[in-house]
């Protein structure tokens, strides 16, 4: 869902599709503003990051795919899994495809085939992605990929300040303009691979900062423009 509001704007209530009606945002609940057919992520898109994991930066970008099913909205509860010890928080700015992107032309502008950016969540289990090498089983948890609250049009995506809050004290903070890869590169670089269609989300990278999460926490990722994106910590059931 697009928003008919402009960035930064606090807004109370929208106007109804269906009816002359206001509703009120108190009054609604929000799902997940994204059903994708694929998250695709981006892995040591900052360069603190990559160092504060050990990891060299990568010549190319480093792609993973992380399960549909690991989407909730903003205000549910990130499940902590039974089978890891070190769940972490990735706040990062996600794109959302507006139309299908496949090898997109030198002369065309990736960016006109974006809908709109939203904030993620990219949780990790960082003990099993260490354990596994590849990401899949540490990224896709039920879960593990917070998206919302909304998805916002007119931003320009190369310079948004990306700040990630843990029980109110700031964790992660970073301009995406400190990308390796910006975000027209990424958008042409994965329709080069993959036919990215209406809903797809790309999850641009993370700041330095990461920081386990615990039963009972609260994590905020905020991105200029966009909003917050809140959830909280729980043991999975």
């Amino acid at each position: 869902m697009v928003l008919p509001f402009a960035p930064g704007e606090t807004i109370e209530s929208f106007p109804n599709p269906r009816t002359a009606d206001a509703i009120s945002i108190s009054d609604v609940t929000f799902l997940a503003p994204v059903a994708p057919s694929k998250i695709v992520c981006v892995g040591r898109n900052y360069k603190e990051h990559a160092a504060e994991l050990g990891n060299k930066m990568p010549d190319e970008p480093l792609l993973f795919l992380k399960a549909p099913s690991s989407l909730v909205a903003n205000g549910d509860a990130i499940e902590l899994p039974a089978e890891s010890q070190q769940v972490e928080h990735e706040g990062e700015l996600g794109v959302v495809i507006g139309r299908r992107a496949r090898r997109i032309a030198e002369h065309e502008d990736p960016l006109s085939y974006v809908v709109g950016y939203t904030c993620v969540n990219d949780v990790t289990a960082r003990d099993l992605q260490r354990t596994d090498v590849q990401f899949t089983r540490g990224k896709s948890f039920d879960t593990f990929c917070p998206v919302g609250p909304f998805i916002v049009d007119g931003l320009d995506p190369l310079n948004l300040v990306v700040t990630t809050r843990l029980n109110g004290s700031i964790k992660q903070t970073g301009r995406t303009a400190d990308m390796a890869f910006s975000v027209p590169f990424l958008i042409r670089y994965i329709a080069n691979i993959m036919t990215l269609i209406p809903g797809d989300l790309i999850a641009t990278g993370t700041p330095a900062g990461v920081s386990p999460m615990k039963n009972g926490d609260v994590v905020e990722v905020e991105i200029e423009g966009i909003g917050v994106l809140r959830n909280t910590i729980s043991s999975a059931e």
